[in-house]
């Protein structure tokens, strides 16, 4: 038995669908029905995710590791960490004071400030998660404003900016407890760039994620296969025991990973899963 593990945006949908191809998604029920298990491995939150779960899964990982489940009906918790209430609070004074962008993101649902639409609407063609937030805005995926959220617990801040300077306050005060995960995009084949990335706990991470599910079941990290396509995945291919990369992806990850296979756009996990004999 396998244990697979596929991001979402960029790897098993375009970044910010919710529709993966039909050949990914025979893929997907084909492997379990060999007996290998699936699970997603994503920063979305639960609550962004959830379009997905109507394909049949094993469990996920959520909030880029901070919020694990397996199980049926994904009601078997096995790792929960969110940001305390004091860090959430820090986090977003030090951004919102340097002029960054931010989306917020808890079990249920996210928030995002009420400007952040007519920022992308500026920043022309981006990476997958860029275009994901775009999307989510325009498509409404249950992003709500900033003044509407409750309180909920948070698990990781989403951010957008100018200028990687605009990050040092918050990297200041929080870099002992927080990795702030960025990539940087060239706009429209300018020379001006867009930051985008998250601040996320130190605590977990998609790789974290992976071993624990690996616990879980008795399986041998040698046999956990991963599927990514930007940095975010980082972890999630430094642990498995085979990593592939999509064609889409980050230069970076392509050198990281034991393989690269075809874009999304060109079933590219239905023919690495049947290469990799999953199916």
């Amino acid at each position: 038995m396998k244990l697979i593990f596929l991001d979402i945006d960029g790897t098993l949908t375009a970044p910010g669908e919710n529709t993966p191809p039909q050949s990914a998604v025979d893929a997907i029920v084909k492997a379990r029905a060999k007996g290998n298990k699936v699970f997603l491995c994503t920063g979305r939150n639960p609550d962004m995710l959830r379009p997905l779960l109507r394909f049949q899964f094993d469990g996920f990982i959520s909030c880029a590791g901070g919020y694990v489940a397996v199980g049926e009906k994904y009601d078997d918790v096995i790792y929960d960490h969110p940001m305390t209430n004091e860090q959430r609070d820090i986090a977003l004074k030090t951004l919102h004071d340097s002029g960054v962008f931010c989306t917020i993101e808890a079990y249920g649902g996210s928030w995002g400030d009420e400007n952040l639409g007519d920022f992308l609407k500026g920043q022309g063609e981006g990476n997958s998660e860029l275009e994901r937030w775009r999307k989510a805005l325009s498509e409404n995926l249950g992003i709500k404003p900033m003044s509407a959220y409750d309180g909920s617990p948070i698990y990781k801040v989403v951010i957008m900016c100018n200028k990687m300077e605009q990050l040092d306050a918050c990297r200041e005060a929080l870099g002992n407890d927080f990795n702030i995960v960025v990539q940087e995009v060239k706009v429209g084949g300018s020379d001006s760039h867009c930051i985008n990335g998250e601040i996320i706990n130190k605590a977990f991470n998609k790789g974290l994620g992976v071993r624990l599910i690996a616990e879980k079941f008795g399986v041998p990290i040698s046999d956990t296969v991963g599927f990514g396509d930007s940095m975010n995945d980082l972890e999630m291919i430094q642990t498995v025991g085979y990593s592939v990369c999509m064609a889409n992806g980050s230069e970076k990850l392509k050198e990281l990973s034991d393989k690269v296979c075809p874009s999304v756009s060109e079933d590219g996990l239905a023919k690495a899963f049947a290469e990799l004999n999953l199916i």
